[in-house]
Formats: structure tokens, sequence, C-alpha cells
């Protein structure tokens, strides 16, 4: 069955009903979550953060059952289950169809766990890549987190779990999340940063997030603008609405007339302090009524969807293993080759120096709420032994670079791994109530650790069979080291099969076919500045790409870009409307010699805009698999409705009568791109 929007407004009546049979308190407790403060943070400390499903509300009597919620993104948190590479990597691999096949893998062993909730749809925008959680979402551009975002909601909820979108809205910053207040002006609300939620509401998810940080001065968990009237009206969102764990509500009235739905994790603000707003005329028993109904009709329909059963040996099994190898693999972004030095060759290779201090552990993300415990991970070591067992594999940490040099000096391959932990970068809870210091945004800047780069200025020119693999969130800086190695590999965060995924590529069992899904610039100056202890800051219509774009800025790497071990040709451009959609064709060819992976991406431009529009924003991709010398037609569809601009006048989205770049190609840059124009 599946659980869509008509099926979850079909409940409406049975859940009316239930509601009325209950009392203020029992319509309350729905809006209740059930783990104290207490066990949360000694979770974090003993076991592990939502070990178990952490429950809400629910009415035994009345058949309504509890909220269980489950975290993410990049697998499930609950007990140790399968870890995928982090969603930045996933959006690497520019694949909604894999992220929903990861989707439908997440639910199941939600499921297994115990669990009915899926809190781990993570879409927020990064503003600049410097922000610690980015690692947890998909990329930089809006129209590419919406659809990722959109592809992980089906599958989840294609196993009858409910999906939870967040963190709503304006969260890019970390170490000041608690405290900022963040203003945009309305263009850059609607079509940069909350134009992504809209598509994931369209695709149907069953819940939303709400963020701790505050917007023009209010929370986001109190917020009447944005959770009542653009989310549940303008929107028509008919799921419910979860506040940020423990410090997401600050006021029990502001909370409740402002739209939120369900206090979580424990209840501070709501319970009986709730319900005494209510019996003094603060908050109406009408606005509990529209909760209770939004929070029993959510989780009747996703439970009495299905009646299977999910048993605890679906978590962690070999089918979702090798999807979480997959996915790895996918990811793998190769950003420099010359000479065409990778694939290092299985047979000549004899002697292969891993060196740097991540190339021995298993780096599979943040520590924070998004941390999966999965029953093993594989580094890039133990994948490079266990490819090559014949071969002689020596570790070297980097701490002594004559030691390190020496050794370079003497493989016939040397294998950088560098980047960042969960030290570097992560979410990171600073309060009253809690004080984990690791983590947090990149303070350090956004370029790899001075340690790091002294040891490929020093030790990589000995050695030009050389690779950098790149351990990292978001964006890394390579301009003041780029020219000291022969080729670089951004690995992200590959997860638990992390290991194997960089050894296969490194040596040819896999050809790398992910693209960067943020800009490389040439300097921290190009992006938006951010001051990560800001009490308040404003976000500006321009970031990232679309920002060196309009500025001039040549990036050192654009948008968009992964080399391969094979080439591509694009051919026979062309474009045109058909009904309510801009449609752009080319004809893909490899022209190299082996099977390989292209993202084709189409890209619209406004230079005969009348307003301030960006000069091309991402409007579509397709990810297609080429044997050597096949050719294929890829056909990519954007509906006009993503063209529109937000007009603050009319405060309605507007279409102008323009005619129209488009580009269909395999990068941002203008050198990768074939161009041409339709009229509307």
């Amino acid at each position: 069955m599946k659980v869509d929007k008509p099926y979850r407004l079909s409940y409406t009546a049975k859940a009316k009903k239930i509601v009325s049979q209950m009392s203020l308190e029992e319509k309350v407790h729905l809006m209740s979550g059930k783990v104290s403060m207490e066990q949360m943070l000694d979770d974090f400390k003993v076991r592990h953060y939502n070990w178990i499903p952490y429950p809400a509300g629910g009415n035994d009597h009345l058949g309504v059952p509890e909220l269980k919620f489950v975290d993410g993104p990049r697998g499930v948190v609950s007990g140790n289950s399968t870890c995928f590479p982090v969603a930045m990597a996933r959006g690497a691999s520019f694949e909604p169809a894999l992220e929903q096949r990861i989707g439908h893998a997440i639910g199941k062993e939600v499921r297994a766990q115990g669990g009915n909730f899926f809190g781990g749809v993570c879409i927020n925008l990064p503003y600049n890549p410097g922000w610690g959680r980015s690692q947890e979402v998909y990329g930089e551009d809006s129209f590419h987190l919406g659809a990722m975002g959109s592809s992980l909601v089906k599958g989840v909820q294609g196993e009858n779990v409910i999906a939870c979108v967040k963190h709503y809205a304006f969260n890019s910053m970390e170490c000041a999340r608690f405290t900022v207040s963040v203003t945009a002006d309305k263009r850059t609300e609607r079509e940069v940063f909350l134009s992504h939620f809209k598509d994931c509401v369209d695709a149907g998810a069953g819940s939303i997030m709400s963020a701790y940080n505050m917007y023009h001065g209010t929370h986001c968990g109190h917020h009447d603008y944005l959770l009542n009237q653009v989310l549940k009206e303008e929107w028509d969102f008919d799921g419910m609405v979860i506040s940020d764990f423990a410090w997401g509500v600050k006021d029990t009235v502001e909370a409740a007339n402002g739209g939120m739905d369900v206090e979580m994790c424990h209840t501070k603000f709501f319970g009986d302090k709730l319900v005494e707003a209510v019996r003094n005329g603060q908050v109406s028993e009408e606005k509990i009524d529209k909760a209770a109904l939004r929070i029993v009709r959510t989780l009747l329909a996703f439970t009495e969807a299905d009646q299977k059963t999910y048993g605890k040996e679906l978590i962690a099994c070999k089918e979702h293993i090798a999807l979480a190898l997959e996915a790895a693999e996918k990811a793998m972004t190769l950003m420099k080759n010359d000479h065409h030095v990778l694939p290092f060759s299985k047979t000549e290779t004899k002697r292969i120096a891993v060196i740097g201090q991540l190339g021995n552990i298993g780096n599979i993300g943040d520590h924070g709420s998004s941390r999966v415990f999965p029953p093993y991970i594989v580094t890039p070591l133990e994948g490079i032994k266990r490819l090559l067992p014949n071969a002689e594999v020596i570790f070297d940490n980097g701490d002594d670079l004559g030691q390190a040099k020496n050794l370079a000096k003497s493989a016939d391959a040397v294998v950088f791994v560098v980047g960042y932990d969960h030290d570097d970068e992560g979410e990171s809870v600073t309060n009253e109530d809690a004080d984990f210091k690791e983590g947090g945004d990149r303070k350090h800047g956004l370029g790899l650790h001075s340690k790091d780069i002294d040891l490929i200025k020093t030790v990589g020119p000995v050695n030009h069979n050389s690779v950098a693999v790149l351990i990292g969130g978001n964006m890394i800086m390579i301009d003041e080291w780029k020219q000291s190695v022969s080729s670089i590999l951004m690995a992200y965060y590959p997860g638990m099969e992390g290991g194997t995924a960089i050894a296969k590529t490194l040596f040819g069992d896999v050809n790398p076919g992910g693209k960067l899904p943020f800009v490389v610039p040439t300097s921290e100056s190009h992006l938006p500045k951010v001051d990560w202890d800001a009490t308040e800051i404003k976000y500006d219509y321009y970031h990232g790409y679309a920002k060196l774009d309009k500025e001039g800025h040549a990036p050192s790497l654009p948008y968009g870009f992964g080399l391969s071990y094979t080439e591509f040709a694009l051919s026979n451009a062309s474009f045109k409307v058909v009904d309510d959609q801009i449609i752009a064709t080319c004809e893909v060819e490899n022209t190299g010699k082996v099977t390989g992976d292209e993202v084709v991406q189409m890209y619209v431009g406004f230079s005969n805009s009348k307003i301030d529009r960006p000069v091309k924003v991402l409007r579509g991709f397709e990810r297609v698999t080429l044997k050597p010398g096949q050719k294929e037609k890829v056909e990519i569809a954007c509906p006009i409705e993503k063209i529109k601009w937000f007009n603050p006048a009319t405060n309605a989205w507007e279409l102008e009568k323009i005619a129209y770049d488009v580009c269909i190609g395999n990068s941002s840059a203008e050198k990768d791109l074939l161009k041409g124009s339709i009229s509307l």
C-alpha cells in the first residue's frame, strides 16, 4: 500500500472520531515526547544516542500507536545498522533512483529496529561549505537537494515508515545554531532556501522537523509564518511538525500557536504546561485538536498500511551492505588524473605506500545524532590489502616527513589519505544541558590541515605514481597543493564499505563516475563570508557556483565536475518546450576503452531577464552507464514551474515571457556545455 497524500487524507474521518473521544490531557499527550533529557544524554555517554527508537504520544485504549523515532541520514542510528556513505557522497552520485533504493533499505531497518518514523531526510542548504553538518545533506544546489531528498522520502515511505524532512529552515550553521537569527529577503527565502523543502512536501513527506535557529528573530519551532502560513496553508502539508530535539521549543504558548505539533524528544514546554495554557485561554483547544488530528491521521495511515513483519535479519544484511558499497563506489569523484596515473595497475604495483593518519581509521562521519554504528568498517588500508593480498602494503601516519619521503621513493604507488574526521566537522552540542566539544563548523578554514598540506607538498613530488584521497563532508580547497600530486580522488565519508570502494576505484575495478555536488573555488573569498559564532546573519541570494558565475570568478573545479577512466563525447543537442516542460536532449558516446558512467546535466540561464537572476541554474540531471563505443540519447525534462521567480511585490511565483538559455553537458563550466535557447 502506498501511503501517499490521498491515502493519508482518507483517514481524516477516523482520526477526527478518535480525537473527539479524547480528553484535553490525552490530546496533549499525543504532542509529547517520552524520553527524558537525562536518558538522551546518558545514551550519548553510555551506549549511544537513539540506541532504541525514541517514543512519543500514543493512546493504547483508542488504538493510536506511538511515534517511534529513529534518526539518520547515513543509515539507521538505532542498534548496529548498515552505515551508508553520508548524504553528501550520495549526492555526488547524482542518481535519485539509487537514493530511493537506499531509502527502502533504511525503511526496512527502521522497522526491523522497532521504529515507524525516520528523522533523517536532511536537506538544509549549505550557505558556506564550512557548515559542520553539511555532510548530512546532498550538496549546495537547491534543485539537486530537492530531487535527492524527495527520492529518499519515497524510498523510506515505500516501507510505510514516516519520513521526516529537516531542519526547517535556514539551518546552515552549527556552532551558533541555538542562538543565531537568520534574515533573508523574500526571493532568497523562497527561491534558494525553501524550494527544496516544498519538493519533499510535494513528494509526500509525512513529517517536518523545525530548526533550532531563529528566522527574522522568531524561533523556527514557534514560527507562525514558516509552519502555519507557508507549510500548512500555502503548501497544503497534511502531516505533522516535530521539534528538533530538546531545545527546539522555547515557549509553550508560542510553539503551540506557531504550528508545532510534537515536542521531541522529551516534554518540557508541552504536557502539563500546554494543558494549563489551554485552560487559561492562551492556546485554543481547536489548535490542539488540529495538531492531534495531524498526528493521529499520519500514524494510523502508515501503521495500518501493511501488516508485514520486518525481522532483525534485515539489519545490516548482505543486500544492504552491498548497496552501501554500490553507493560508495558511485560517489567516488575523480578531481585530477594527470597522465592517466589512475587506475594503478594491479599486476605491476607490488609495493604500495598508504600515507596519512586517516588511512588506517574507520572514518564514516561525525559523532553527533547522525552517527551510525555498523557491525564493522573497512578502512582504506584494509581495502587495499584485501584487494591486493599478494602486494606489500605499508602504512605510515605521515608524522615523520623524512620517513614518509623515503617510503614513497621506494613504492610503486603512493596513496595519501587526508582530510577531516569527526573532530574537524559535524554536529556539536554546547548549551546549558550538554557539552560535547567535538565537531562543529570548520573554523580552521576550508582547506586541508597544514600538516596534510606539508605532507603532500614534501612527499608527493618524489613519486609521480601518486594519489591524494580526500575524506570530508563538503568542499575541500586544493589549489595550494594540487601540483604536488598526480591525481586526486574525493571519497567523502564513504560508509562502512568505504575502504573497499576506495581500493576498487584506485585499482580500476570501479570506474569513478561521481560528480562534485559543490563548486571548488580558488579562494575562500569567492564564497559567502560567515561568522560561525554570529548571533545575527543575513543570507544573501547568491552562494556556491551561482555566486562565482555571477561575479565572474573562475573556479578551481566547477559544480558537477568529475573525471573518468574513459572519455565521453556529447553531441547533437536540441531544446524544446512540450506542454509544461522544457526538454533538453543530446547524444552521449563513450569514446574510450572501458565502461563508465556519465552524469548529463541541464542548466537554464537568464541572460534576457529584466530582473537580477543567476547566470544559470541546474534544472535536471541523468546518470547513464555506457560501454566502450556505445552511444545513447539522453533526454532531460524540467517543469516550467521550476524556472519561475518569486515576486515579492505580488507574493507569488511568476514566469518571465523571455527567451531562456538552455544548456546540456557534463559540468557547470561553459566549456563543458552545449548551448541553445527556448522562448516562453
